[in-house]
């Protein structure tokens, strides 16, 4: 194993200021056509000149994240004003009224977070974070630290490909569960709409959202319009479409299906899936920024504690699967995972 992770990411080169031993005679002639190649050393960095990381150096990116942030709180305080303005334009006050932001909710609508949905939303977080930073490795990785081939025979694979794919199965079963478990218990009219009245609301909440006098939040008994909309676009929408695109540009799909795959070209798959996966990042920005910013203790304690109560049990297992979460994503790397992958197949070096 150690050696697998010696060979992948830390490959020996000769050192740049190695001088060429003097030959007597001439070098044979496969030698001879290695030369060049041979010869070729990697450019070394005048002194004095920064590192790049990327294509920017630490200063270049620290002020290009700088005008990035202060492009956003203009841009926030624009929006602000705007929306401002607009809640005193003629009817907006009573459309404000008339839909507060959200509708009731049928009689058999229970209050209440079930511990299966504490459960499933911190497998949920887990392995979301676990899937998009192996998406984005696969994305950009250049020179893979290692690769993965099945047991029973198949195309070699990078292993953060193999982590990427492993991890979709787990997130895939662990939303299929919960699907189940919403629909069985009558859980499922928190997230689905059940009233047309959804629409002017959850616009009456993003008005309210927008001018900073956030709609009054009672997550415990009924989410507000808006939310509603997003977890059901989350849960039916792009979670159906992050799996469809994963498994028709993964090995599972099957290649010799022309018309299928005529029907179904990769380019698409691939043109959805990286969108599909900002969205996911964009989305939970958003929800923990309004999670801790609309009451923490309390809306901590409805996903981790189960309970209606202001107190820092909710906070501190959140801090704990913060925790287990952070461990997961340091951990990620070859030398753990080639043990792990070997259970399923042959790990190599390249």
């Amino acid at each position: 194993m150690a050696a697998i992770a010696a060979a992948a990411i830390d490959p020996v080169w000769p050192p740049f200021d190695a001088q060429p031993a003097l030959v007597s005679k001439p070098a044979p002639a496969a030698s001879a056509a290695q030369a060049p190649a041979a010869a070729k050393k990697e450019p070394t960095r005048p002194r004095g000149e920064a590192k790049l990381h990327g294509s920017r150096t630490l200063a270049q990116w620290g002020k290009l994240v700088s005008l990035i942030a202060v492009g956003a709180v203009a841009g926030a305080a624009v929006l602000v004003l705007a929306a401002r303005g607009v809640t005193t334009l003629p009817g907006v006050p009573q459309f404000l009224a008339k839909y507060p932001g959200e509708y009731h909710l049928p009689a058999t609508a229970g209050p209440g977070v079930p511990w299966w949905a504490q459960w499933t939303h911190f497998l949920n977080i887990f392995l979301m974070v676990l899937i998009i930073r192996s998406g984005y490795q696969v994305r950009t990785q250049q020179k893979p630290p290692a690769f993965w081939t099945p047991k029973r025979g198949g195309k070699k694979v990078s292993i953060n490909l193999w982590l990427h794919q492993s991890l979709d199965i787990f997130w895939l079963l662990n939303g299929l569960i919960f699907v189940v478990l919403l629909f069985v218990s009558g859980h499922w009219m928190r997230i689905v709409p059940t009233s047309w009245e959804v629409f002017p609301n959850a616009l009456s909440a993003l008005l309210q959202y927008m001018t900073l006098e956030w709609p009054v939040e009672n997550g415990w008994v009924n989410y507000n319009s808006l939310q509603q909309l997003m977890y059901f676009i989350v849960v039916f929408i792009a979670a159906p479409l992050a799996a469809l695109t994963g498994v028709r540009m993964s090995e599972l799909w099957p290649k010799n299906a022309k018309t299928l795959n005529r029907v179904y070209p990769v380019e698409a798959a691939r043109a959805i899936h990286f969108p599909t996966m900002l969205f996911f990042v964009l989305f939970i920005l958003i929800h923990v920024f309004l999670v801790l910013s609309t009451g923490a203790l309390r809306n901590l304690n409805h996903m981790f504690g189960g309970t209606d109560v202001v107190n820092w049990t909710g906070f501190w297992l959140f801090a704990a699967a913060i925790a287990v979460t952070a461990g997961a994503w340091f951990a990620a790397r070859p030398l753990v995972l080639a043990p792990i992958a070997k259970l399923f197949g042959q790990v190599s070096s390249r």
